[in-house]
């Protein structure tokens, strides 16, 4: 029977929880165990899928199509474990299943209650599908005292009654804060949040304690005398250079040693650490940099893009360069033309990413032009294959009047709104009017590469799985056109009918993509993609 680890957040949000998951998984895999992360969120949305990358950062998309929270990437990336449906709920799913089963008459006209159906639900979600497994880490989102999570702070509670104590520890983030004008690192908080934890029916069996300054053994002693937890169960968090070093951090202050001992496991040995030293090594000992130039919308909030920023960063780790990614509002090119050739000059490399509406679009694709003419290095993904249709589609292949119909009614509707394709299952169909995420394809789907592309030389294959988020697609109908221009359709959907990637022979490194390829790469298998990117950024750097 798997073992479960619960972890939760005090004092403030923001502390890193997600991050402590992963490294502690990953930690406990290079121990040799299998590992499942799982996310409980619990706000009211069925899924982030219609939230504003604003609200909420990216939307992390798996293999079988779920729309998850952005955490779900991080436990990718350090794990290498594919995502699922199953690893992550929110509290309007369990809401939305309840409510249907209730309406069903499933209940048999019994009262429907917080306790016992809701956190039932909420346990039957963390014991589904961990067969095979030796620890199942469930990290509750939001801080204690919340009220949105109260139901799951319940469900944990009757969970380690129901698992037997020795098969669940918890272990509990919080902040210690420096306070400047005292000179001082503050207990307090900590304290109140474990009071607080532990007035809703659990107590700690390990704190991980966030501190920007080094933790003294007299403080460390002091929360672990308070907060009734053994010495070295108390785990100091301090800032890392790089997100890649919190698992070598984490084993460093014993967090790994500490939850195997809350459940009574001896270490054997040391985990094999190797893959993140180097991964370090090349972070800190790059043999070169590169800039790369990100036209985006949500430039803001640098969450929306989080895989794709970690996914330059692992281009970066595989070809021993540092990545400086600028991140470059679209809207600025349509505001000022002039803006465009300042702002892209010095890059090694031009990105557009994937993203909806019509807001930016023509700085978009005004950023591919530049790219084109210039010879500088261009990705495009999902909405950045499309404008560079767009662009090719006016520009070079003489369809002036070129657009997508996402952006309204057009006479050249280059890209359009996709309401059927086929998948192993069949043929799928979703209507224009239908829920926000009907429209959606989602997941992985296959693509066939043109033998003699550059896409299947970097692949090193002519057959590749990918995950998609969109509900539009460039127009196969445009082929021909557009390949006169000479923009070729080299990768298409094994029926031959949605394109899949794009590219420019005579161009230096010029790839469109309708997929994310972010959503695969990981620092310690870069994505391809990415790897042939950033060294097309290199040989550019090269030249100027």
């Amino acid at each position: 029977m798997a073992r479960f680890i619960f972890i939760t957040g005090g004092v403030v949000s923001s502390l890193g929880k997600g991050l402590m998951a992963a490294s502690l998984a990953a930690l406990l895999q290079a121990r040799g165990y299998k590992v499942r992360i799982r996310k409980f969120d619990p706000y009211l949305n069925v899924d982030p899928g219609t939230m504003s990358p604003y609200q909420h950062g990216e939307v992390y998309v798996t293999d079988d199509g779920a729309e998850t929270d952005l955490d779900l990437g991080h436990y990718e990336r350090f794990t290498g474990v594919p995502g699922r449906q199953s690893d992550n709920v929110t509290s309007g799913r369990i809401y939305q299943t309840i409510i249907q089963k209730e309406r069903r008459g499933d209940y048999l006209g019994a009262t429907v209650q917080v306790i016992p159906h809701v956190t039932d639900a909420i346990k039957e979600f963390a014991r589904a599908d961990t067969d095979g497994l030796d620890f199942v880490l469930c990290e509750i989102g939001g801080t204690v005292g919340d009220i949105e999570s109260l139901p799951f702070i319940e469900a944990i509670r009757q969970l380690r009654n129901d698992l037997g104590r020795g098969n669940s520890v918890f272990v509990h983030l919080t902040l210690v804060p420096y306070i400047a004008a005292a000179g001082e690192l503050k207990t307090k908080p900590t304290q109140h949040s474990v009071r607080d934890l532990t007035s809703l029916g659990i107590q700690p069996d390990v704190l991980v304690c966030r501190c920007e300054r080094p933790l003294p053994e007299s403080e460390r002693a002091k929360i672990a005398l308070f907060c009734n937890v053994a010495k070295e169960a108390v785990i100091p968090a301090l800032d890392a250079s790089s997100i890649y070093g919190v698992p070598l951090q984490y084993h460093d202050e014993g967090l790994d040693e500490a939850v195997l001992a809350a459940f009574g496991i001896a270490p054997q040995g040391e985990p094999d650490l190797s893959r993140w030293s180097e991964i370090i090594d090349r972070l800190e000992n790059p043999e070169g940099e590169v800039t790369v130039g990100v036209v985006g919308k949500y430039v803001g909030l640098l969450d929306a893009y989080k895989s794709l920023h970690e996914a330059l960063v692992h281009g970066g780790i595989a070809n021993r360069v540092k990545v400086n990614i600028r991140w470059i509002d679209a809207e600025l090119f349509e505001q000022d033309e002039a803006a465009i050739a300042a702002q892209l000059e010095p890059m090694h490399a031009i990105l557009v990413p994937g993203g909806f509406g019509e807001r930016g679009s023509e700085g978009k694709i005004a950023a591919v032009r530049f790219a084109r003419e210039r010879g500088v290095p261009y990705f495009g993904i999902c909405l950045g294959m499309q404008m560079a249709c767009i662009e090719g589609a006016r520009n070079t292949a003489g369809i002036a009047a070129a657009s997508t119909t996402e952006f309204g009614a057009t006479e050249e509707p280059v890209v359009g709104l996709i309401t059927e394709w086929m998948t192993e299952a069949g043929r799928q169909k979703r209507e224009a009017g239908g829920d926000m995420g009907g429209t959606m394809r989602l997941g992985a789907y296959e693509a066939v590469l043109a033998g003699n592309s550059h896409a299947a030389s970097i692949y090193g294959s002519t057959t590749i799985s990918e995950r998609h988020r969109h509900r539009y697609e460039v127009n196969a109908g445009y082929r021909e056109q557009l390949e006169k221009g000479g923009l070729v359709f080299s990768g298409m959907s094994p029926d031959g009918e949605l394109p899949e990637v794009v590219e420019r022979p005579d161009h230096p490194w010029f790839v469109g993509v309708q997929f994310h390829p972010e959503l695969k790469s990981k620092p310690f298998d870069p994505h391809p993609l990415f790897r042939s990117f950033i060294e097309a950024a290199v040989n550019q750097s090269r030249l100027v």
